[in-house]
């Protein structure tokens, strides 16, 4: 991604943002409250009208429909998880894999996708059957990143999936993100909790007004004072 400029109205969202994400990498973007760093998201899975050049894979895919980025690997797990809270977890799983459906073959493959699912979050398969609103938020939260995996991207972007969750939730949320490596899977996590992005990215951006202003490996910005003073606290463990 190169230049990529959005804009809501006459307010300049993203301004001339470059970024890339390996085959199998786990990259981050921090940053504050209105920064740009959803806006960027929504910006490559084609929510919003941008500007730039946007290749994945070695293909132009700047102005694509969301569909179309779907059907070529692309997936959002969007802030705030939006399920179809009235429908049960299966349900949720079975519409993240909606673009796959058609004949026997698929239907088995999207059956063994489930119980893949299933496999990374334990908890889930208990409540199989119960509607997404019982859910606390860090099931939720492991739903929605479910029901994204059944779309099987190849690269997965992540918007703020350790919000308001407790640690242990947290920690497990983590753990699987690190697993997607193996799987050769790329993900493109946006989150506040900076101690957490540098903890599972090999790389992380820093956004500020709309604009990368920093970027390295995760190890290197951690330790430096000033991503530290903005956004550990002050302090570098």
């Amino acid at each position: 991604m190169q230049e990529l400029q959005a804009s809501y109205g006459p307010v300049e969202a993203l301004r001339g943002t470059s970024l890339a994400v390996g085959a199998g990498e786990v990259v981050a973007i921090i940053g504050a409250n209105g920064a740009g760093k959803t806006t960027l998201l929504h910006a490559l899975i084609g929510l919003l009208p941008s500007r730039g050049v946007v290749t994945f894979d070695g293909r132009t895919i700047a102005g694509l429909p969301p569909e179309d980025l779907v059907d070529a690997g692309l997936v959002l797990v969007p802030e705030r998880r939006q399920l179809f809270d009235a429908m049960r977890v299966r349900d949720n799983l079975q519409l993240g894999a909606y673009h796959r459906r058609g004949g026997r073959i698929a239907s088995q493959q999207i059956e063994a996708d489930i119980e893949d699912i299933y496999q990374l979050f334990p908890v889930l398969r208990d409540r199989d059957q119960v509607a997404a609103r019982t859910l606390s938020g860090g099931m939720q939260q492991m739903l929605a990143i479910g029901r994204g995996l059944m779309a099987q991207p190849r690269l997965l972007l992540m918007d703020e999936p350790l919000l308001g969750l407790a640690p242990l939730v947290i920690r497990e949320i983590l753990r699987v993100i690190g697993e997607f490596r193996a799987r050769n899977l790329s993900v493109l996590l946006v989150e506040q909790n900076a101690r957490a992005a540098f903890e599972v990215a090999s790389r992380t951006y820093v956004m500020e007004g709309g604009r990368i202003v920093l970027e390295g490996p995760s190890r290197a910005l951690a330790a430096s004072p000033r991503v530290a003073a903005a956004y550990l606290g002050g302090h570098v463990e």
